[in-house]
């Protein structure tokens, strides 16, 4: 319809609540703890059906029922399990090249500036998951993340770009990091795939989430100019023009000639 002439594209995202309450997350300590539970209780429900006197047995239990139930909730935490070590395993192969670019960058940097690289050490990453690693039992696919007002939510993080002349969306995505950080590339590989006769991507306006050297180097590699903030300003700031230190001096030392308090 000839309504989309791309150029500028403003990109942003927003949190998504998932058809899941985050109560219903398990994490990888507690998953342990509760497994090590279930084996036992089955344990002791197995010794109580190979006894031939029954009267250790409660009134009205069914040990093949309770067995059953046992049986159930320890396939759904082994299921739950093997999600979170999978997660871990991809995690600490991501932090692990980041960590080997970052120590090979160093060696560098001194021989270019002739100075030992100042900072602290860089922490090697760990393998396999943290006891607080978690995995939702209703929606394994949410991730716990913050959301607006305080708080933290089951949820997805949502994208979507849009053409700042016609105000129309031309690129959506859903995401799973709690972070914008990483949603450029997604964005631009998206946008890249549009119709040519849509015209060509130009520049991309976001706010400091997304603000990165990478970023900025994806935009510039697919000939896009970023607009990326750099930081967060405080709302409703006041518009006077800041005093330099030669004025505000010189209204201290009026003041304390004629004893005005200053203003």
């Amino acid at each position: 319809m000839e309504l989309v002439k791309l150029g500028a594209v403003s990109l942003d995202g927003t949190k998504v609540g998932a058809n899941a309450s985050k109560h219903k997350a398990l994490s990888y300590d507690y998953a342990c703890k509760l497994e090590a539970q279930l084996k036992a209780e089955v344990a002791e429900l197995l010794k109580k059906a190979e006894e031939a006197d029954q009267a250790d047995v409660p009134e009205g239990m069914s040990i093949p029922e309770e067995l059953q139930i046992r049986s159930k909730r320890l396939e759904k935490i082994a299921q739950a399990k093997a999600e979170i070590e999978r997660r871990a395993k991809e995690r600490y192969a991501e932090e692990r090249m980041q960590y080997e670019e970052k120590l090979a960058e160093r060696p560098k940097k001194q021989q270019e500036t002739g100075k030992k690289p100042r900072g602290k050490k860089l922490k090697e990453p760990t393998p396999g998951p943290t006891a607080t690693d978690q995995v939702n039992l209703t929606d394994e696919e949410s991730r716990i993340m913050p959301v607006s007002g305080g708080g933290f939510e089951q949820a997805y993080n949502a994208q979507a770009a849009v053409d700042t002349q016609s105000m129309l969306i031309v690129e959506n995505h859903v995401s799973q990091k709690a972070n914008d950080k990483q949603e450029i590339e997604p964005a631009v590989k998206n946008l890249k795939s549009l119709p040519e006769k849509l015209g060509k991507v130009t520049e991309i306006i976001a706010d400091n989430g997304f603000c990165s050297i990478e970023n900025v180097k994806t935009c510039i590699g697919n000939t896009i100019t970023p607009y990326i903030a750099l930081d967060r300003e405080q709302h409703n700031q006041s518009d006077r023009l800041p005093v330099s230190r030669t004025a505000a001096r010189g209204r201290e030392r009026r003041c304390c000639h004629t004893d005005e308090a200053p203003a």
